[in-house]
């Protein structure tokens, strides 16, 4: 009988043990660590005796909670609702927090369906909790309902109206949903109560620049340039908007900024690349921008429109007076056709009468040549374009050939003109030029230029 007695005496001691720790895990109570180690080692004994001991998977799996094991703790979780789904009323399990902490470690897991069955379960319980609501709000912007994570984060807010998180979410999900000045006054209070979020001061700054508030965007974006996880796309946003106003020397020196950073993301790199090629292009510096488009033809192939550029500006960065031909400024333009009209017609005289320059695009030269067998009027069109030149154009030359009585006229092009173009001249005194012309005289002027420095 005292062996059996001793039994019993023991086993209500460790029941009493086991009561009192579920008293301080239903009432909120921290557990220490010889707590925790005393109530998983009671727990599994039990759970060795009966798998599904709802009061012992619910002590188990708080253990592990406490403790930051979210996948044991899950697991225990679980197994602890099924059994509730049989027996909803347990003594000693509350089935408000074995929802909860069933959904938040299903989350922390990123388990989002079972994450979203555990919390709303928990908020049939208790619709005015904090945790819950907040918790389901985040879930639901991971989900991208924005609509219902406001009205859950708002409710959170009404039990916390200064709690850092909430106004960080509820400002982060109102930027989603495009309301930048609203979403504004809560990152900013967020930002105030944790000065180290640097994902809420990018996020405060696309607000800026979203509601056109430009000075202040720039002032944030410079700012994070040289973080190392906003860095990449601050300086990639920040490049932009100078890009947007015409700044290209200080947009390249934001995509040189990006670039400098370690593990950037693909989709980013690419970007900061294309971006940093372009404005290297705008500022006529072939050389720099080539390199960078060669990199992302390599990496990707089909991105955006980059093999067109690697074809174009290739020949271009080999071909210098060519690149005068499209790029220069218009001064530089026009030096360039004042050395082809010089030398389009050998061993004449060549007197330049007047020169027109219409918006870049193309450029008229009024000339009178002499030679030894004649002499006539001839107007010079130089056109731009690299693509088709067509009938109109060729029109409006013609009928400038007449006002200035000119007897004749050469239409030159870097592309080509078109078949309609082409018959509208075959009975008027035009010659047509195109590229492949152009580049040989291009080339005769090189290797003229070259002769003359000998």
């Amino acid at each position: 009988m005292i062996p059996i007695l001793i039994g019993v005496i023991a086993l209500v001691l460790i029941v009493s043990v086991f009561m009192v720790i579920m008293g301080r895990i239903r009432s909120g109570g921290k557990l220490s660590r010889g707590d925790r180690e005393a109530i998983i080692k009671d727990a599994n004994k039990r759970l060795t005796q009966n798998p599904n001991d709802p009061q012992a998977l619910f002590a188990l799996a708080s253990a592990y909670y406490d403790e930051g094991n979210y996948e044991k703790a899950f697991k225990n979780y679980e197994t602890l609702i099924e059994q509730l789904s049989i027996n909803n009323h347990v003594e000693g399990v509350d089935n408000f927090e074995a929802h909860l902490k069933y959904g938040i470690c299903a989350r922390k897991l990123g388990m989002i369906e079972q994450a979203y069955k555990g919390l709303a379960a928990a908020r049939t319980y208790r619709q005015d909790n904090f945790e819950v609501n907040y918790e389901l709000g985040m879930l639901e912007f991971d989900r991208k309902n924005y609509e219902k994570a406001i009205q859950l984060l708002q409710s959170a807010r009404v039990q916390d109206p200064d709690n850092p998180a909430v106004l960080r979410c509820l400002g982060h999900t109102l930027f989603k949903l495009k309301k930048p000045k609203e979403a504004m006054n809560f990152i900013r209070k967020a930002i105030d109560l944790a000065p180290d979020d640097k994902e809420s001061l990018y996020t405060l700054a696309e607000c800026y620049h979203e509601a056109n508030q430009t000075e202040q965007a720039l002032r944030i974006f410079n700012h994070l340039r040289a973080d190392p996880v906003m860095g990449p796309n601050s300086c990639l946003i920040a490049g932009k908007i100078h890009m947007d106003t015409r700044q290209n020397e200080l947009a390249i020196q934001d995509f040189e900024i990006g670039l400098k950073h370690q593990n950037i993301k693909m989709d980013i790199m690419l970007e900061l690349r294309y971006y940093l090629a372009t404005n290297y292009i705008k500022m006529n510096e072939i050389g720099k921008a080539i390199p960078h488009l060669k990199q992302i033809n390599s990496e990707n192939s089909g991105y955006k429109d980059v093999a067109v550029l690697l074809g174009k500006y290739m020949e271009l960065n080999a071909n210098r007076n060519l690149q005068t031909f499209l790029m220069a400024s218009s001064a530089d333009f026009v030096a360039l056709c004042r050395k082809i009209v010089m030398t389009y017609y050998p061993k004449s005289k060549v007197k330049v009468l007047n020169i027109s320059v219409q918006k870049n695009e193309w450029a008229d030269i009024f000339t009178e040549i002499d030679t030894a067998k004649w002499s006539d009027v001839v107007m010079f069109r130089f056109i731009r374009t690299q693509g088709a030149v067509g009938e109109l154009i060729v029109r409006d030359f013609h009928s400038h050939l007449k006002e200035v009585k000119a007897s004749k006229g050469i239409c030159i092009t870097v592309g080509t003109f078109t078949e309609e173009a082409k018959r509208y001249t075959e009975a008027r005194l035009i010659d047509l030029i195109e590229k492949d012309r152009l580049q040989a005289m291009l080339n005769a002027l090189d290797s003229k230029t070259a002769a003359i420095k000998k």
